[in-house]
């Protein structure tokens, strides 16, 4: 099960990076490939492989190198719970096939003495398909694809992601974080926007037949009570509060330290407020 979480990960990532390198390739995983027209058995079915100028979109059941022409560039394989066999027996037929570069990983190198977490296999001259690399460390670069391969998680969680840079640090990001990301950009770029569905109605505004007026907002009826009770105006002191319906009391229109008149019709109803409301709000 492991063996395929790490491949339907890996396949995908692979054949997205290609094509954002303008790399035309075909990138398949678990299907037979034939290598000798006369002998079923000289097939091998690489967990993640690479078919350089062969379209992307391209159906494929099994791949037949006699008929098809194209020798798979590279290949990727995951060493099951029998890792004798793909220790030994594994590289062997991809050197029968002709891949240029293997990387196998083991994912469980720790439970048998001779594992190594990275095997790179290459083809160097005349002395065919050798393997060039084999360490634990948590990343190994493919020369074939351009880029790393890095272990991330542990466990069940274990994973194989593509990665750039001089050492690998940068990780290719999946289909997921991609799809993420440009969520948070548009996001970015309209911090205000309200969607449609949150805007609110003409009853949430206090905008009715009945009510025409703005509802106040809480904020501006503390800023009000707040204004009132700290600007001292005249010789009874501190603002009172109006009550609902209430007009301003005769001793602050008639207080001779005010710089202009208010008409005494001015009102606060309910939360609502007039443009005269708004001049004692807001004095200039």
């Amino acid at each position: 099960m492991l063996q395929r979480w790490i491949v339907e990960l890996l396949r995908p990532l692979l054949q997205w990076w290609l094509t954002q390198r303008g790399v035309k390739a075909f990138v398949g995983a678990d299907q037979f490939i034939y290598w000798h027209q006369h002998d079923p058995h000289a097939r091998v079915s690489p967990d993640v492989y690479l078919l350089p100028g062969v379209d992307p979109h391209t159906r494929v059941r099994t791949w037949k190198i006699w008929q098809d022409r194209v020798v798979p560039s590279f290949a990727f394989e995951v060493v099951s719970q029998d890792w004798e066999k793909d220790y030994t027996e594994v590289p062997a037929r991809y050197a029968a096939l002709g891949v240029a570069e293997v990387v196998i990983f083991d994912p469980g190198y720790t439970e048998h003495p001779e594992g190594v977490r990275w095997q790179v296999l290459r083809r160097v001259g005349k002395r065919g398909l050798v393997r060039v690399e084999a360490k634990r460390a948590d990343r190994v670069r493919s020369r074939a694809l351009g880029c790393w391969l890095r272990v991330v998680g542990e466990g069940r969680d274990t994973r194989v992601r593509l990665a750039v840079s001089a050492r690998g640090d940068e990780l290719v990001p999946t289909a997921e974080e991609r799809e993420e990301a440009e969520r948070g950009a548009v996001r970015s770029a309209q911090p205000f926007a309200v969607p449609p569905n949150n805007r609110p109605t003409q009853s949430q505004r206090g905008l009715t037949p009945g009510n025409p007026t703005r509802q106040l907002p809480a904020s501006s009826l503390t800023l009000l009570r707040a204004r009132k009770c700290t600007q001292r105006r005249g010789p009874a002191g501190s603002w009172p509060v109006p009550a609902v319906r209430r007009a301003m009391p005769a001793t602050l229109r008639e207080s001779p330290r005010r710089r202009h008149q208010v008409p005494s019709s001015v009102a606060i109803s309910g939360y609502g407020r007039t443009r005269a409301a708004d001049s004692l709000l807001h004095p200039r």
